[in-house]
């Protein structure tokens, strides 16, 4: 029998991210992946926001994606471009990569930090009781775990297995989308009508990438290229000649969300756990970010340095985040549409987010880089992401970020060199005597008082700030990173 501490379906990535993160942490980490190999058949997602790059860069692994991808303002809400230039932030950019190569990336990564990979193997039910997960594979072969996480997409067997509800709203508009071959010249570039949302554009191979919405919603069965003919026509006037379809898939504007990201010892993460419509191009990267917040967390819990209760703090956390990410994709949903109505709707729209208040608040939101906790009440850091500061230190000047590589939590003191004892959590927590002589200055929030100490979680976001003694440290450093 193969048994790990913890066992993640599917090799997305999400389900990358996640492996990656168990096992910097040291915690005995397996991927199950139907696919044969990692490559992704057809259109998937085409790139990468400012705050899911930055949790790369927190990793070290950052310049891997940034080297293959071209780097853009891809920020936006329903087609309205948002600058994040001037955003306080290395990163201050999206990255335009598809995701074919995101998950190469991802699992050549995975591949050095040695995280087996069950390839086409495919997951058909478990078993959980108080110590651990059975596993039921197709081909029958035993597999247990202590935790088993579902990164399965948005038809998670795991979820539906785990009896989690999956509420939201049906479908009210269909796409699909397709790489094809036609044999008349096409009229590239985006548009909307009628029907909804069009775009032809000429991809690397010569081929030709489509993306076409449907007059009609609640098509049985797979799509097929008569489907994608008729759908061009209802557009164009004409198919192109469209013909050896590559691939062909149907996405709608389904919106849902899992009801608890955790059922005991069975865990979700990213299209498992909210699936919604893929304009604004959040999916994936809140997926990446999913397993970033939960990756920690279940690697303490598994080596029993924090109690189970910890892992309740990921649901806290991130089902907010989701859920905001389906209510902003549902808005920019009825924006895409067409008439006089919507038109006038979406000229307001251009004209607000032209000035810098509002352009600056929902930037700050589809990059990820406004992210709160709620960690109570306090400096605005707290429960915040920390700033890639270039600090002083005793061995010289680090990024911040370069001391999150290892994925380890970092008391990082401005004050009275060595002030702060932590000598119980010394081998969970980083601590770092430096100076920083600028200004502090968060997205969206603008600058914010110079704090004399900050705990900061693996994953990033701030845990504690220090006023000049340790109140509150102990606290802290128990909830998060178990008693001392």
């Amino acid at each position: 029998m193969a048994e790990h501490a913890v066992v993640v379906v599917g090799g997305g990535p999400t389900g990358l991210m996640l492996a990656g993160e168990l096992a910097l942490a040291g915690v005995d980490v397996a991927i199950v992946e139907r696919r044969a190999s990692q490559e992704v058949v057809g259109s998937r997602a085409g790139g990468l926001h400012s705050r899911t790059i930055e949790v790369l860069d927190q990793r070290g692994i950052a310049d891997r994606f940034l080297s293959q991808g071209k780097v853009a303002q891809v920020a936006g809400f329903a087609w309205i471009r948002l600058d994040i230039s001037d955003f306080p932030t290395r990163h201050n950019y999206g990255l335009g990569l598809r995701q074919n190569d995101i998950e190469r990336i991802l699992a050549g990564w995975v591949d050095e930090l040695e995280v087996p990979i069950y390839r086409d193997r495919e997951v058909t039910g478990f078993a959980q009781d108080d110590t651990g997960v059975d596993v039921e594979l197709a081909d029958h072969r035993p597999m247990r775990a202590q935790y088993l996480v579902g990164c399965d997409g948005g038809r998670s067997l795991i979820r539906k297995a785990a009896g989690i509800e999956f509420a939201g709203w049906d479908p009210s508009t269909s796409s699909l989308i397709a790489q094809v071959e036609m044999a008349e010249e096409p009229n590239w570039g985006m548009g909307r009508d009628a029907i909804g949302v069009h775009s032809l554009a000429r991809l690397e191979d010569g081929r030709v990438g489509v993306m076409v919405s449907e007059r009609d919603v609640g098509h049985p069965g797979d799509p097929t290229l008569g489907d994608l003919s008729k759908a061009l026509i209802a557009h164009y006037g004409t198919d192109y000649g469209v013909h050896s379809p590559t691939s062909i898939s149907r996405f709608t504007d389904m919106t849902r969300q899992a009801a608890s990201y955790r059922v005991r010892r069975v865990i979700l993460a990213g299209d498992a756990a909210h699936v919604h419509y893929p304009v604004g191009g959040q999916g994936l990267n809140i997926g990446v970010q999913d397993a970033v917040n939960l990756g920690w967390k279940l690697a303490a819990v598994v080596k029993e340095t924090s109690p189970e209760s910890l892992l309740d703090t990921y649901h806290s956390e991130r089902h907010p985040v989701a859920a905001r990410v389906l209510r902003t994709t549902m808005a920019q949903t009825a924006l895409l549409g067409s008439g006089e109505r919507i038109d006038a709707l979406r000229e307001t729209m251009t004209e607000l987010l032209g000035m810098d208040e509002p352009r600056k608040w929902l930037a700050g939101m589809m990059s990820g880089l406004d992210i709160h906790y709620d960690l109570g009440a306090g400096h605005p850091l707290l429960g915040r992401r920390m700033p890639d500061l270039d600090v002083a230190t005793a061995a010289g000047t680090v990024r911040v970020f370069s001391l999150l590589h290892d994925a380890h939590a970092v008391l990082l003191n401005f004050g009275k060199p060595w002030g702060l004892d932590i000598s119980p959590w010394a081998n969970r927590v980083l601590a770092v005597d430096g100076k920083y002589a600028g200004a502090w200055e968060l997205p969206v929030l603008g600058q914010v008082a110079a704090p004399a100490a900050v705990l900061i979680r693996p994953d990033g976001y701030v845990a504690w700030v220090g006023d000049g003694t340790d109140t509150g440290l102990r606290e802290a450093l128990t909830t998060w990173f178990g008693s001392s």
